[in-house]
């Protein structure tokens, strides 16, 4: 089977509710055969696992789907095997990474995804999507047993991607970043996904939902820039 995944930049857009502009896009990817989706909470920091179940719990039950959190059963690994689809939340990557080495779940999802579960992830939900978590704007609170992610595509996201330059401010810009991660990294492909944007994927078919551009960036290229209409067939 083909892979399905929706990778979302951020949960909520300034202004708007939890979810609020993914909603419509996640209807219309689930669709009415998926009746429950597993949801993985392990990038919640600050947040304890139930709160932050209870809070995407809330807005897919409005959607028409049951929510499982994989907080609360005892075999990780099986609810996975079980899932008729897969749900990652945003917070830090390095600790979402580190809990999903640790209860054995990133090799069982990444099996998932490559046997046509759909697969959902917002912020670092799409970040550990990508190859590794080496493009994540979260500080490393927790050391993984790996950086690998699922790589369920072969290129790196960097969710929250900006061009802002902060006044007065002498740190490195986003882009200055990610050149370099591309210096030691010379043959990925590094997406900058602006806020309120979104990559749907199925199975090659890459499509870029979001009324803003979307940032592609080479090593020793010029950055690409991208609107909803452009082919993405490269990225595949």
């Amino acid at each position: 089977m083909e892979k399905r995944l929706l990778l979302i930049s951020n949960s909520t857009n300034y202004g708007e509710e939890y979810l609020d502009y993914t909603r419509p896009h996640i209807r219309k990817f689930l669709g009415k055969e998926v009746k429950e989706v597993l949801f993985i909470p392990y990038a919640g920091v600050s947040i304890s696992y139930e709160e932050y179940a209870s809070k995407v719990e809330n807005i897919f039950n409005k959607l028409g789907y049951d929510l499982l959190s994989i907080h609360r059963t005892e075999d990780p690994v099986g609810a996975v095997d079980r899932a008729g689809a897969i749900v990652v939340g945003g917070g830090n990557t390095f600790h979402l990474v580190h809990m999903m080495h640790e209860t054995g779940v990133m090799d069982a999802i990444r099996k998932k995804i490559l046997s046509g579960t759909p697969y959902i992830g917002w912020s670092a939900g799409s970040n550990v999507a990508c190859p590794s978590l080496k493009t994540t704007n979260d500080m490393p609170i927790i050391e993984p047993l790996s950086f690998e992610g699922l790589g369920a595509v072969p290129f790196q996201i960097n969710p929250h991607y900006t061009d802002a330059i902060i006044p007065n401010h002498n740190g490195e810009t986003r882009e200055e970043r990610i050149r370099e991660f591309l210096v030691a990294n010379p043959d990925i492909i590094v997406v900058g996904l602006k806020e309120g944007t979104m990559l749907h994927i199925e199975g090659d078919d890459i499509r870029y939902i979001g009324s803003k551009t979307i940032k592609v960036f080479r090593k020793d290229e010029p950055t690409l820039e991208f609107d909803k209409n452009a082919s993405l067939d490269f990225l595949r």
